[in-house]
């Protein structure tokens, strides 16, 4: 047992040059068998509008959730993270006085760490599958790639109560990248018109119980997300865009954007309510940067895609050595109530060595002053950054006026900020990097406004610092997870000035550029180290001399038309080869050369036709109750039921199934001389899970699946390949 223990980190995957192969391809390219067929002539043109029409009422309900979620979030985090830093703030003003102010750390660090253990215990314990933000795991659903729980209720359940306690816990994180998530996982529920974990059908929506149908709807979700964190319907279509769908069309545009315009509408109604205005919806989202005044009188560009490159180097030598070191349940939990205790002690250890001691006007927005050991009338500076919740710190670096901050605050912060963000993210939490990155970048762009200004001999040609810490702000976080035209948009409504649009956009693709020279983004790097199978857009430009032969899977299981239910039950039950497609090939000659292609069939449609006994001798004999429909299948999505779970008796493996009513008669094939990049183009554009490689007189010669493509890549020294690992 103790060899076990001491061999589990080297199971786990902790490279580039890993591509695991316990993750699953989504069906993203429609079966379309006789019974698809016949379902879709019989539908009538007013049938196809009233689909439409549905299309529309789920993503308009999809928004309506997602912005009620962010609504809920939004509040609880405001009344927790207020009773903490209200009960600290009393505790620090009392022993100020008093002397022993070492209370008042340890009461700030116990508060931190005890919200932080009951997040990370829901995450580690419960549902692994919900740390971090979400986003890659979204990414890579959108992709084509089937991320185990990624979008049950019990993940957006657990979602949620952790991002409420890793915020309102000190740690630095946002909670707008597990918004984007949560609005996934609701729409990945509602277009189905059930929940399979609570065991309960709705029965509607039946029509879209199918992949390429949930894709979509999740695009809308990740959206809708996007735009009630933002307050951006924009900026959230295009974030889906950009950043997560790999497939799109016109239709589907408005229909996100709907989704997306309900979320904000939903989310800033009942906050108007709850805030007791109601009717006025002027908050543009969870993250309110306010309406800067629009005469830029300058604007600075500088390179600090360094800064999210050294950002997202350091983040990934620590990852790795989490995924090899802590990687039990219990030692995750403990690392995070660590972070939260030191996040809450080097607060604490800033605040108190802090002398930027600024004057209390009648004007001041300070939600939570510390006056500590300033005079009357004055407050701790550095209090404002540290003694907040992010988003409001964001807030106040971008709209206090000039001298709120000296420079040496800003600098001292940037760099202990820039630390703690780096080792937050990772951990066993649920959490987001954008309001952080965003935290960091204001700091030190309103540092280079200060001075600027400073070297200037006349100040009043300089901008406000606060619009330096806008595109500060906007140049961390594009150099951190590489968004350009989406970020633009984003920060452009949530501003509201779009005389913004160019210096932003400058300074991202800067960003962009510089730092893709060293790292790419983070998402990609958290894609990598899970070592997921992500297509790219395009295949490696150096792989123009491998073929289809050359990188297909061979040789291939097939069945034929009619087959043995013996065979296909001992086929299924195979572990060693777990196949989830295969070929159905006209009979094969007696010196077992391969059958002709004449179609298409997947696992989850042979173990349905077990489970319903649709065997030849059966129909002959007028046992079938009933014809088999599509509806059968579309209930048993997606969690269709194990082989095992399925009883075949000795007769019944003598029996012989047709399947030809239920393969796909007409899969996409390619010769086997064909090249990786025209290969590859064609499953990535058209959302494959299977394609099958034929020779010059169509008989199957191979399988090209999604591991198959992705395990080639450019690295230093070219091409490579990556090793496939059971991880």
């Amino acid at each position: 047992m103790s060899d076990i223990v001491r061999s589990r980190p080297k199971e786990i995957p902790h490279n580039e040059k890993l591509l695991s192969l316990k993750f699953e391809s989504l069906d993203y390219d429609n079966s379309e068998n006789q019974l698809f067929l016949e379902e879709e002539r019989r539908m009538s043109h007013m049938g196809f509008r009233c689909l439409e029409i549905t299309r529309w009422v789920i993503c308009g309900l999809i928004g309506f959730l997602t912005g009620l979620i962010a609504c809920m979030i939004d509040i609880a985090v405001e009344k927790l993270a207020g009773y903490k830093y209200l009960a600290v703030k009393q505790n620090i003003e009392k022993y100020t006085e008093l002397g022993g102010l070492s209370i008042s750390l340890i009461l700030w660090a116990v508060l931190n760490s005890a919200f932080v253990m009951l997040g990370s215990l829901a995450v580690a314990f419960l549902e692994p599958i919900a740390a971090g933000s979400g986003i890659p795991q979204i990414k890579c659903f959108l992709n084509g790639v089937k991320i185990p729980r990624v979008v049950r209720l019990k993940t957006l359940v657990i979602k949620v109560f952790g991002v409420i306690c890793s915020v309102a816990g000190g740690l630095a994180v946002g909670k707008e990248g597990p918004m984007i998530h949560s609005g996934a996982v609701v729409a990945a529920g509602v277009s189905q018109g059930r929940s399979t974990s609570l065991k309960k059908d709705f029965k509607i929506f039946e029509y879209f119980r199918r992949d390429t149908e949930k894709r979509d709807f999740v695009s809308a979700g990740a959206a809708a997300g996007v735009s009630a964190a933002f307050g951006a319907p924009v900026g959230g279509v295009l974030f889906s865009l950009e950043e997560g769908a790999s497939f799109w069309n016109q239709l589907l545009t408005w229909r996100i954007f709907f989704a997306s315009m309900v979320s904000t509408f939903t989310l800033n109604f009942f906050l108007s309510i709850y805030h007791g205005k109601p009717g006025q919806l002027s908050s543009p989202g969870l993250i309110n940067f306010g309406r800067f005044d629009s005469d830029v009188s300058s604007v600075f560009i500088v390179f600090r895609g360094v800064l999210g490159a050294l950002f997202n180097i350091i983040n990934y030598w620590l990852t790795i050595f989490r995924i090899r070191y802590i990687h039990r349940p219990c030692l995750q939990v403990m690392e995070a109530m660590l972070v939260a205790a030191v996040t809450a002690t080097v607060s604490f250890a800033m605040i108190y060595f802090s002398n930027d001691c600024q004057p209390l006007g009648q004007d001041n927005t300070e939600e939570y002053p510390l006056q500590l050991f300033c005079a009357d009338g004055e407050y701790n500076s550095m209090a404002t950054a540290f003694f907040n919740t992010p988003e409001r710190s964001v807030r106040s670096l971008f709209h206090n006026p000039p001298g709120t901050y000296n420079p040496v605050t800003l600098g001292v912060f940037t760099l202990a900020y820039f630390a703690l963000a780096v080792w937050t993210y990772g951990l066993t939490v649920s959490a987001g990097v954008f309001i952080p990155s965003l935290l960091i970048g204001a700091a030190w762009g309103r540092l280079f406004g200060i001075l600027l200004s400073f070297i200037a001999s006349s100040q009043s040609i300089w901008a406000d610092p606060g619009k330096y810490a806008l595109i500060g702000a906007a140049a961390q976080l594009g150099g951190i997870v590489r968004m350009t035209l989406s970020l633009t948009v984003i920060l452009v409504e949530a501003t509201g000035n779009v005389t913004y649009g160019f210096p932003i956009m400058l300074v991202l693709m800067t960003a962009k550029i510089v730092g893709d020279y060293f790292i790419e983004g983070l998402y990609d790097v958290h894609i990598k180290l899970q070592s997921v199978p992500f297509l790219h857009w395009d295949a490696p430009p150096t792989s123009h001399w491998l073929t289809a032969r050359e990188v297909m899977s061979s040789p291939v299981t097939c069945f034929n038309r009619v087959e043995k239910v013996g065979r296909i039950v001992d086929v299924l039950s195979n572990t060693s080869t777990n196949h989830n497609g295969f070929p159905v090939v006209s009979d094969t000659t007696e010196n077992d050369e391969p059958g002709k292609i004449c179609g298409l069939i997947l696992r989850s449609q042979l173990i349905v036709l077990l489970k319903h006994k649709v065997f030849v001798e059966r129909a002959s004999s007028r046992l079938s109750q009933r014809k088999l429909q599509l509806k059968d299948f579309r209930d048993a999505y997606p969690r269709f039921p194990p082989i095992q779970s399925i009883h075949v008796s000795q007769d019944e493996r003598e029996c012989m199934m047709d399947l030809t009513e239920f393969m796909n008669p007409t899969p996409y094939t390619v010769p086997q001389e064909t090249s990786l990049p025209r290969v590859f183009k064609l499953f990535r554009a058209l959302g494959l899970r299977h394609l099958v490689v034929v020779d010059n007189e169509n008989r199957v010669v191979g399988l090209v699946t999604r591991k198959d493509l992705a395990r080639y890549h450019v690295g230093k020294d070219g091409l490579e390949e990556l090793h496939l690992a059971q991880t």
